[in-house]
């Protein structure tokens, strides 16, 4: 840590000021909307840390024809296909979920999702190709290319009709998806989506933000080893994603972070959300949606949740009081309970 006198340049909240990529959000915010039941924040006895993960883990081989993707990275044949590493447990007769991290994500933000809807539903989490496990892709990395993606994985995994559960830029990629094939999914789940703001991002300043924050990742992952234990330094080192990162669990701060944090797809995913307009085409999307926001986001403004839902006509959005970038993972009880009711 540094010393006392030390410039704010170089202290923890300092250095933070210069790694976020978005400013602020200005105006006010949309109204909490009640729980139905308990709303706890956290979770002190995850069902998670109970399971062995190394028993759902695999990898797939998915065809990626050029002719969709645009020219591939290289000239060797097997440069045509796309590695994603992804985790899939449970069965059922209950409709497939198919979750979609965001930028810096991993499958394991779904860890407190997983097991619940696994109990009677098949339930996949993905590394985006370049995020978590998974490698670099062939081809160019775009909003677009990555919906493509979406639908030549469940393809491949044999998903039939489903439900995409998609956080941030996954629930920009599920969105672009769901324009693309309206038909392949049966319902949409937006998580503190990417999309709306994004797109009147000016590139530039964003990008160099960007850049500051993967030269900063080494720096993020050597104080969790170190100073998960220390409040102040899990205050700094997650407050940007979760509201409480106090009164989250270091087990789940880490799988966060070490699994997500430092990928090389992090920059080119991030000039590709930025600039990237959806926005218009969502009037043409019936499928039925559920947006799902934090109130004190501070990544995505809450008030995106609201253009989403006024755009998305067949939607219903739920806003949690107190609660930051990754809902259902900040308050999983209630996140789960609400998915469980938007299926049946």
């Amino acid at each position: 840590m540094p010393a006392p006198n030390a410039p704010s340049g170089s202290t923890p909240d300092g250095f933070l000021r210069r790694l976020r990529p978005f400013p602020p959000a200005q105006g006010p915010l949309p109204d909490p909307t009640p729980p139905e039941g308990p709303d706890p924040y956290g979770n002190q006895d995850p069902e998670w840390l109970r399971i062995d993960w190394r028993e759902h883990l695999r990898t797939i081989e998915i065809e990626t024809p050029e002719e969709r993707y645009g020219p591939f990275l290289g000239d060797q044949p097997d440069r045509a296909t796309t590695r994603v590493n992804y985790v899939e447990i449970g069965s059922g007769a209950g409709i497939d979920l198919v979750f979609v991290h965001g930028l810096s994500g991993c499958w394991q933000n779904w860890l407190e999702n997983l097991p619940h809807f696994a109990r009677d539903r098949r339930a996949i989490a993905i590394d985006l190709p370049g995020f978590g496990a998974s490698p670099m892709p062939p081809w160019p990395i775009s909003v677009e290319r990555y919906g493509r993606l979406l639908h030549d994985a469940v393809t491949a995994l044999g998903v039939g009709d489903c439900v995409v559960v998609g956080n941030s830029l996954g629930g920009f990629i599920a969105a672009e998806a769901a324009i693309r094939r309206p038909d392949r999914f049966e319902r949409l789940v937006l998580v503190s989506a990417a999309g709306v703001s994004h797109a009147r991002m000016r590139r530039e300043p964003a990008e160099i933000a960007g850049r500051l924050a993967v030269a900063a990742s080494p720096l993020v992952l050597r104080l969790q080893s170190g100073g998960l234990r220390r409040p102040k330094v899990r205050e700094w080192a997650f407050g940007m994603v979760f509201r409480h990162p106090l009164r989250i669990r270091s087990e789940l701060l880490w799988e966060f972070f070490h699994n997500g944090a430092g990928r090389p797809a992090f920059l080119p995913a991030l000039g590709a959300l930025i600039g990237y307009d959806i926005v218009d085409r969502l009037e043409d999307v019936e499928v039925p949606t559920l947006i799902v926001w934090g109130r004190e986001d501070r990544i995505v403004p809450a008030r995106d949740a609201l253009e989403y839902g006024a755009r998305l006509r067949n939607s219903e959005t739920v806003i949690f009081g107190d609660t930051g970038h990754v809902p259902m993972s900040e308050r999983p009880l209630r996140f789960n309970r609400l998915l469980e009711a938007f299926l049946t």
